[in-house]
This record gives C-alpha cells, structure tokens and sequence, in this order.
C-alpha cells in the first residue's frame, strides 16, 4: 500500500463568504419565477465609493445608530435603493438637486441628511422617506445573475462580477467548510431559470435583498481545495477583497469564466496533454477568442484514493476484478474523465464497477467518503488523499491552473489576485499541504493558450 501520512482532517475547503438569502417578494407578494436578463449595473469610479471625502455643503455629521450587517441604517439602504435603481451617484445627485459629495457622504454613513434632502432622495428613488432613512431594517432586493439552483432556505453568496450582481446558492457541498458559511442575502421570491441542471447556460434573474454589505469580493470557481487558500492573502491587502469559491468541476468552471460569471475559473489535466484537450476544450476554445488569461498555480498526482486497512490495487483492472466500491467524480470533472480512460484502457467498462454511477462534489468529498468507509477506492488527487491518511495509487500527473475572462482583467479583483498568485505567500501555503509540486509556476502566465485551443 502507498505511504500514508498524517491524518489531517477537512472538508471540502474553506469559504469565507459574503453571502445572502432569498425571501418572499414584498414589491409583488408573488413566489412565481421569472426569467430574464441581468439589469447592468453601472461601474463606479473610486470617487464613487462610499469613503469619498465630502464637500463643505455636506449634511450634518451623523450620530445615529448602525444596521445588524455594521452599516448606518438609512446610509446602507440608501446606497442599495440607488444600486437597484441602476443609478451612480452623479445620476442620483442631479435628479435630487443636491451634489454628488452629499449623496457619498450619506452612503458612507458619516452624515445624516437634512429633512429636504431626505425627502428629495426618497422622491427620486420612489421609497417613504420613513422606509429610507427610519429606524429598522428594510434592505431592498437588487437583481443578481444565479449560478445555481436555489438551496431550501434560499441563502446565497453574493458578489459584483464586472458589472453584474452574480448569486453563488450555499446548498449541499457548498454550504460547508468546517461549519456553516456566512451568508450576505436572501432570495426575494423572484427565481429566474438557470437551466434544469442549474447550469450557467440561460440564466435569468433572481432578487436577492443582501443582509450584509456588498464589499469587492473575488469569484472564483474550481474543484481545487486549495483555492479557499486566497482568502489570507486576499484580505491582507490594502484595501482587501474577499473571495467566494464555488466548487464544480474544471468544464462548469471554465463555462462560468466564458459567461462572465465568475472572475476566475480552476481546472486541470493531464501534463502529457495540451492545455485545450479534453472536456475543458470547448471552453478554452471560446476563453482563447475572447483574449483570456491563463496563470499557473501548482500540479499534483490524481488517482485512487484507498481507504485505510484495504489492499491497494494495482490499477483499474484490479479494481474491476476485486469487486471494489467505487466513490467517483461527477459527469465533466476531469477526475471522472480520466478514471474514465484508465478504465477503458485496461478493457474495463466504467459503468460496470460498483459504485462508478456514484457523484461526489470534489477531490476532498472523494477522500471523506473513503475514510468514512463508504467506499473501498476513489478517484482524487494526492494532496486529498494525505489529508485523510489514505492510501494512494497516481494515474497521471495532473497541472492546475486558473483561466481569467479578458474583459475583467482590469478589475480590482483580478488584479488583486495577479498580485496575490505573484507573492511568495500563497507558494507557501501551497508548499506545506504534503501533494501539491510545481509551485515554481504559480503566477506565471501560460503561453501558448490560443494556439493550443
């Protein structure tokens, strides 16, 4: 049997998120689904940031008590009717006659406006000036592009990818790290249709009334456990950027990088193939034509997992003829993928080994189910298998990257994560988790990617 190491235990990464919760629609009063487009939201320069210093015909400085998210009650629903309204403050100021400095230093929370200014703002944006700026808590919903299918409590991670508002559901797999993760919204009873497989292909909108600040936050998606490791970096910066991951597979990742939806998309493959084979092809194709970025980030060994106390086999035939259990990936990771052609090479139909119509989420999933006894073998990489002292059998060698959509490379939060991947922290972090090699590549950009597409 392969070494095995220290039992280190995990779940399926770590996910510091800002998140949300979806809710009953109070405009309407109606649950019914819609679909439809995401209503652009207007890119905003710094001056347009809450933080703004304000001119001398500023509002009185504000004294008044803060909402349960840490924001001033009437500043942050101020700043989230105009986000929903699709307005900059430069549009809101000229509407309500007043200027743009004291609409920044309302939304900033450091000053309360005078009763002629609140009664302007609350006319243009079509609120009560009660529901605007009075006591309690009335968030108002802001149209986010989904990337999934609803989860039952209808919590959601919520972030501005570009200029779209993108809604990350916290359901099953993607609600754990090593407890529940934080959520930043609530569903507000409008569910557009994101496909039947909840996949990123027609999407519509859904309304989402945030329960905590929007802040700029890094989307990216991948089955790589180790990409929850650039939240530390990633919020040590100044000014710092959160990240939401969203675990799928390496051709799910790449289709939401090709739709704009997430800011950067994990995957990988075999090192003896070129970077545009396989099922992440079709993706990288349309990535290439639009000017993407591809970025190293470190390689590994995928195979089998082997739960501790079993013989490990030899390679797939033996796994076929002893009967073993399987805990397989799902249909277009390019774990399964593999496995797939391993089997088929040793003349072994995947669909006849027990457990092969299985489907676990990620590579640390796999592992957890094999040191639960739930299956004898499993297809995950080695970093995965360490992590719960399992034995190891490599298939291939495997070279994780990062895909990033040309039109946000000049984002804040891609260029945070340039800077980040650049730094010696993130190799480090990387270096000490026993599995993970090439780590001379992280950060470097991959040449080649259009050619090989």
């Amino acid at each position: 049997m392969s070494e095995v190491r220290g039992r280190q235990r995990g779940g399926p990464g770590y996910q510091p998120v800002s998140a949300g919760q979806l809710e009953p629609d109070s405009s309407t009063g109606s649950a019914e689904p819609f679909a439809g487009s995401a209503r652009p939201l207007r890119s905003r320069p710094s001056a347009d940031r809450p933080g703004t210093a304000a001119s001398a015909d500023a509002p009185a400085a504000r004294t008044g008590p803060l909402d349960p998210a840490g924001d001033p009650t009437g500043s942050s629903r101020l700043r989230l009717a105009r986000l929903a309204r699709g307005l900059s403050q430069q549009e809101l100021a000229a509407v309500t006659g007043v200027s743009r400095q004291a609409v920044a230093a309302v939304e900033a929370g450091r000053f309360d406006p005078s009763l002629r200014v609140a009664l302007a703002l609350s006319r243009a944006l079509g609120l009560a000036v009660e529901d605007l700026f009075g006591p309690g808590p009335a968030p108002v919903a802001l149209d986010a592009v989904p990337i999934g299918r609803p989860s039952p409590e209808g919590r959601v991670a919520l972030a501005r990818v570009g200029e779209r508002l993108v809604a990350l559901p916290l359901a099953g797999d993607r609600a754990m790290q090593a407890g529940f993760v934080a959520g930043g919204g609530v569903l507000s009873g409008r569910v557009g249709a994101a496909g039947p497989d909840g996949s990123a292909s027609a999407h519509g909108c859904w309304a989402v009334r945030p329960t905590a600040p929007l802040r700029p936050t890094l989307v990216v998606a991948g089955c790589d456990p180790a990409l929850p490791l650039l939240a530390g970096p990633l919020g040590a910066l100044d000014p710092p950027v959160s990240l939401a991951w969203w675990p799928c597979s390496s051709r799910d990742a790449l289709e939401l990088v090709t739709a704009g939806l997430v800011h950067a998309g994990g995957f990988h493959f075999a090192l003896d193939e070129e970077v545009g084979a396989g099922p992440v092809a079709p993706a990288v194709r349309g990535l290439a034509a639009s000017g993407g970025l591809v970025v190293g980030l470190a390689s590994w060994a995928e195979g089998f997992g082997v739960r501790d106390g079993l013989e490990a086999p030899s390679g797939p035939a033996e796994v076929a003829e002893r009967g073993l259990r399987l805990v397989n990936r799902e249909a277009g990771s390019e774990a399964r993928a593999l496995l797939d052609r391993a089997f088929r090479r040793d003349g072994v139909d995947p669909a006849a080994v027990p457990g092969g119509d299985s489907a676990a989420g990620g590579h640390l999933l796999v592992a957890a189910s094999l040191a639960a006894r739930l299956g004898d073998v499993g297809i995950t990489t080695e970093p995965a298998a360490h992590a719960y002292g399992l034995g190891f059998v490599p298939l291939a060698e495997e070279r994780s990257l990062l895909a990033i959509s040309g039109t946000l490379l000049e984002t804040a939060e891609v260029r945070a994560l340039l800077r980040v991947l650049a730094a010696p922290g993130i190799r480090a972090q990387l270096g000490a988790i026993p599995g993970y090699a090439g780590l001379e590549a992280c950060g470097s950009v991959v040449g080649g990617m259009a050619a090989s597409a």
